[in-house]
């Protein structure tokens, strides 16, 4: 099942990001994932919070542009090649990845990774017939 992440754009500069995380905690909004790509302007952060919707219109109402935009979660075995795996297995599903990235968790050898894939639809359809199963906003909540 897919989630909603929050694509907040920054101006690339001191404190901004100190900014969006003071609004965010003041509203008891959790980051349960978080990733940044930078160019010289601005940057990208992208959230996944346990509460997406409220975040954005904290964000928005704090002067910041943010939309969303769903995303895949998997777990991932975390050993030599339990990546190299899953890529296998989207890359059978003909699923092409627009970007990734990692997140934390509290389970013992597991690895956790958000896939922004081309169609959301049909690479989750396509990777349950193969046999795999995303995490939910839920199931991520509980790692």
């Amino acid at each position: 099942m897919s989630i909603k992440q929050l694509s907040v754009f920054l101006e690339n500069r001191p404190g901004k990001l100190f900014e969006l995380t003071a609004l965010l905690a003041e509203k008891g909004i959790d980051m349960r994932a978080l990733s940044i790509a930078e160019t010289t302007d601005f940057g990208i952060a992208r959230l996944i919070v346990n509460d997406a919707y409220g975040a954005a219109q904290v964000l928005r109402e704090g002067q910041f542009i943010a939309q969303f935009s769903d995303v895949l979660a998997f777990a991932v075995p975390d050993e030599p090649g339990g990546l190299h795996h899953l890529l296998g297995e989207f890359n059978a599903a003909q699923v092409n990845i627009e970007y990734m990235y990692a997140f934390l968790g509290g389970k013992r050898g597991q690895a956790y990774m958000i896939f922004r894939v081309t169609n959301t639809e049909i690479a989750e359809k396509a990777l349950v017939e193969r046999g795999l199963k995303s995490l939910t906003l839920e199931e991520i909540e509980e790692i």
